[in-house]
């Protein structure tokens, strides 16, 4: 039997996505600290808003790397960005355009490399086995594929896995590429920070710092028993895997969402009492946007989920599966509902969301839509 080809999988990202789409639009203000988010004005007459100027609840979505150096990122609040960087541009987010050059840039790679599966508005993974060209030429030609195709950068890493390609697609932005091969899990990725790897966050990195565990190398050095102790059987097995890069996950080739969600950040902080006509009309509006999205995906939810992030930025989610499915709004309504009964309402609120998942597709046969009784005989 002839061996099978050795693994090559290639994670893309979109370099700053949304600013770089909006820096299309607005050329002028390349090299330019700008901030997407909140609820910001367009530009009129050519005159732009400023972020010092700036007042609301709302948080990033993105920023351009000039606004970065500043030390802003994204979900930062407003207001703390406007400490840092006052006279950075500010955009409302365009969600329509941003979606429009998503759907363009990974048409242009499906056009080379099919197997992808969709991570995200800005980023995809990309199953390279079995094709001819080197690493390096395949990197290349789908970067040129991508700008020709929107006008835009994006950085990829390849190795022999997902996790690491993820690391790598990081490591040299913007307009990268970094090719992972024999020694480079021990030159380039050992070096990094434990919040480097995908599934590490801020929680289990203090842990892991608390342990004297600063550096994927010590993670991978790491005692067993000390892990299996600290975060349990199963997660200290996967800490030492994807420290040593491991990972045996395939690239998913999906066409279908596996759920679906909306979800909105307040401008000031919710009472729950005071508010509570406010946040009800705000959670039958998610509702029914929801049940609209589903209608267009011609998909129903089994299971109905809720999000709430409390003004102390605590997030708690809430799901309930259903007997069966559903899609419009009432029921929707009614399944949130009860999953906001099991949550302690102690706080104020800063976002809300609804989501469903285990989604199905609709019926739409002529029996499923005017039911009729078969006969026995």
């Amino acid at each position: 039997m002839p061996e099978s080809p050795a693994r090559r999988i290639a994670h893309l990202d979109m370099d700053a996505f949304f600013a770089s789409v909006e820096l299309l639009r607005y050329p002028e203000l390349r090299g330019q600290p700008v901030v997407i988010g909140g609820q910001g004005e367009p530009p009129r007459d050519g005159r732009y808003v400023r972020l010092r100027d700036y007042v609301g609840r709302g948080v990033i979505t993105t920023a351009t790397y000039e606004a970065r150096a500043f030390g802003v990122h994204s979900a930062m609040g407003m207001m703390k960005a406007a400490r840092l960087a006052p006279d950075a541009v500010l955009l409302p987010v365009n969600f329509a355009a941003y979606r429009h050059y998503s759907r363009l840039f990974k048409a242009a790679v499906a056009a080379i490399a099919p197997r992808i599966e969709d991570r995200g508005i800005d980023e995809i993974y990309i199953d390279l086995t079995g094709m001819p060209e080197d690493s390096e030429t395949l990197a290349r030609q789908l970067k040129q594929a991508v700008r020709d195709a929107t006008g835009l950068v994006c950085s990829i890493g390849i190795s022999p896995n997902k996790l690491l390609s993820k690391i790598a697609s990081d490591l040299d932005k913007p307009d990268g590429v970094t090719l992972i091969g024999p020694g480079d899990l021990q030159r380039r990725i050992w070096p990094l920070p434990v919040s480097k790897v995908n599934g590490i966050g801020p929680k289990a990195t203090r842990r892991l710092q608390g342990m004297g565990i600063e550096t994927i190398a010590q993670l991978a050095a790491a005692a067993p028993d000390q892990l299996q102790e600290a975060f349990g059987l199963g997660t200290a097995q996967w800490l030492l895997d994807v420290a040593r890069g491991i990972d045996d996950r395939p690239v998913v080739v999906e066409s279908e969402p596996r759920s679906i969600s909306r979800e909105t950040t307040f401008e000031r902080d919710l009472h729950v009492v005071r508010d509570r006509t406010v946040l009800s009309a705000i959670f039958r509006d998610l509702c029914e946007h929801l049940a609209q999205d589903l209608a267009r995906k011609r998909v129903r939810g089994a299971t109905i989920g809720i999000k709430l992030r409390f003004d102390d930025f605590r997030i708690v989610t809430r799901d309930l599966t259903l007997d069966e499915a559903v899609g419009d709004a009432d029921a929707i309504h009614r399944a949130a509902g009860q999953c906001l009964k099991r949550v302690a309402l102690d706080r104020r609120l800063r976002l809300l969301g609804v989501r469903a998942s285990k989604l199905e597709p609709v019926d739409e046969s002529p029996l499923a839509r005017h039911p009729v009784q078969l006969s026995l005989y």
